[in-house]
């Protein structure tokens, strides 16, 4: 088993070529932006995941800061296992763990995927960190355009989603309280989120749906808790509390088991698998569009017992090619 195993890697790293270490740019909002897809899961077949301080690329400019995250990987294709080739065949379902967004990448999530459409409400969008609440800058598509300015607070709403609060609302430098109640508006009608995705409105409450807001790979979860830190929001999943280990992890991961996955020529069953950070020093930055990069770039050793360890550099960091462990 040790020896195919083996022979079965060694095809696979001979076949993968390097490619251009450029990320490619984004694709439309229109083609890549997430819509909720059915899994087809099977208690014989789940692939059970857990990753650790990994900054995950869903495109160049949108990066998840996972700290910690527990869950399944599920294949979203009847009858087939997840591959990490095709980022439309399986999900991320998450039971528990903690994912931070920077500001500078949700409001590139905001312009690009959530009011991307030319037709959009809200443009020219950027987010920032007011405190513990967020600040929200941008213009409110009426005629030559609006310019309007939103300060508020973010919590989970009880079925999973983002709630913004506004505290403070400004247009063309006025407090929207006012003219709200001149002119008879509220925010549904000043904004027309018919024309947006993953939006809604619940009386002048902002809401947003993470599974709907984010491209492939599609990661979905419960959020019980959202916040602001620092430059980040930070959203909790699940129930289980995790101890926070003190300084630096000893090693940043990804670690998949049992089911069946594939990724270039090679199909494994009965998974055991680790994608490991080369240097633990700093976050694991992983890019699924170039992961055959990253792993073209690393090394791989098989356990005693037929599991798999890869060592990968990260993505910002695959011209400097890792050297093998002795």
């Amino acid at each position: 088993m040790r020896h195919t195993l083996l022979a079965a890697v060694s095809i696979l790293l001979a076949s993968c070529s390097s490619g251009s270490n450029k990320p490619a740019p984004p694709s439309p909002p229109e083609q890549i932006a997430a819509t909720p897809v059915e899994s087809h899961e099977s208690v014989e077949a789940e692939t059970q995941v857990e990753m650790v301080n990994v900054n995950m690329h869903l495109d160049p400019e949108l990066i998840l800061h996972i700290r910690h995250l527990r869950g399944k990987f599920l294949s979203t294709k009847k009858g087939q296992p997840p591959s990490f080739d095709d980022k439309l065949s399986y999900i991320v379902a998450i039971d528990s763990g903690e994912v931070g967004v920077s500001m500078a990448s949700m409001t590139h999530v905001m312009n690009t995927y959530v009011f991307g459409e030319p037709d959009s409400p809200l443009k020219n969008l950027q987010l920032s960190s007011e405190g513990s609440q967020i600040r929200q800058k941008g213009t409110l598509k009426k005629g030559i355009g609006i310019p309007f300015e939103i300060v508020g607070t973010i919590s989970a709403t009880p079925d999973g989603k983002i709630r913004i609060h506004p505290t403070q609302m400004k247009l063309e430098h006025l407090p929207v309280k006012g003219l709200l109640k001149l002119f008879g508006l509220d925010m549904a009608r000043l904004i027309n989120t018919r024309k947006t995705r993953s939006v809604s409105v619940d009386d002048n409450d902002l809401i947003l749906d993470p599974v709907r807001m984010l491209p492939p790979p599609q990661m979905r979860g419960r959020i019980t808790a959202v916040r602001v830190q620092g430059d980040e929001i930070i959203q909790i999943f699940g129930k289980e509390a995790r101890h926070a280990a003190t300084g630096q992890p000893r090693s940043n991961y990804m670690a998949y088991r049992g089911g069946t996955l594939r990724f270039g020529k090679l199909t494994m069953s009965n998974v055991d698998m680790q994608l490991i950070d080369a240097d633990p020093t700093d976050p694991f930055e992983f890019f699924p569009d170039h992961y055959k990069d990253q792993l073209v770039a690393g090394y791989s050793k098989t356990t005693a017992s037929g599991g798999l360890r890869v060592y990968m550099p990260d993505y910002g960091k695959l011209s400097k090619r890792p050297a093998p462990a002795d």
